[in-house]
């Protein structure tokens, strides 16, 4: 069953209004294809209108998943998380595999560094005092989305202490 706005009296969303919507939310930040699609039948529209909307918007260069990709990567990164919990997100956007493998290695990012630096966050400059801290360690950097590789790499090693 599909939403109707709750605006009342407001019908199907034509082809210019479904472009203006979503120009606008594109204004404010970006948005995947998926994104958009999704909030633009949640207001009423067609899935055609809908689709019309964003062939255009992808044609002017106004929506890019690729840009999307960069954007949530490049913030994620901010953030402290590891590459599987980045791909999740971008998996959940609609971006294909591949694409998700070439945003990710464009980050260059230093994983185990970051991972260093989110347990020194969380756990300060103490190494772990026995197998069970080092345990909820490796589970927090786990759920922070980091590579058991890497998880394994910073937990059993002695970088956790500050360097002077």
């Amino acid at each position: 069953m599909k939403r109707r706005s709750s605006r009342a009296g407001q019908g199907k969303v034509d082809d210019r209004s479904a472009y203006d919507r979503a120009l606008g939310m594109l204004a404010r930040r970006e948005y995947s294809q998926r994104e958009l699609r999704t909030r633009l039948e949640h207001a009423g529209c067609d899935e055609s209108v809908a689709e019309s909307a964003l062939k255009t918007l992808r044609a002017q260069h106004c929506q890019d998943d690729h840009r999307f990709g960069e954007m949530i990567v490049r913030a994620r990164v901010g953030q402290g998380y590891g590459p599987d919990r980045i791909r999740a997100e971008l998996r959940s956007h609609g971006l294909t595999d591949a694409a998700i493998r070439a945003l990710i290695d464009a980050a260059k990012a230093d994983w185990d560094a970051l991972a260093r630096t989110q347990l020194r966050k969380k756990y300060g400059g103490r190494p772990a005092a026995d197998h069970a801290e080092r345990g909820k360690r490796a589970a927090f950097l786990v759920r922070r989305g980091f590579a058991a590789a890497t998880v394994r790499i910073v937990t059993h090693s002695d970088v956790e202490t500050p360097d002077d």
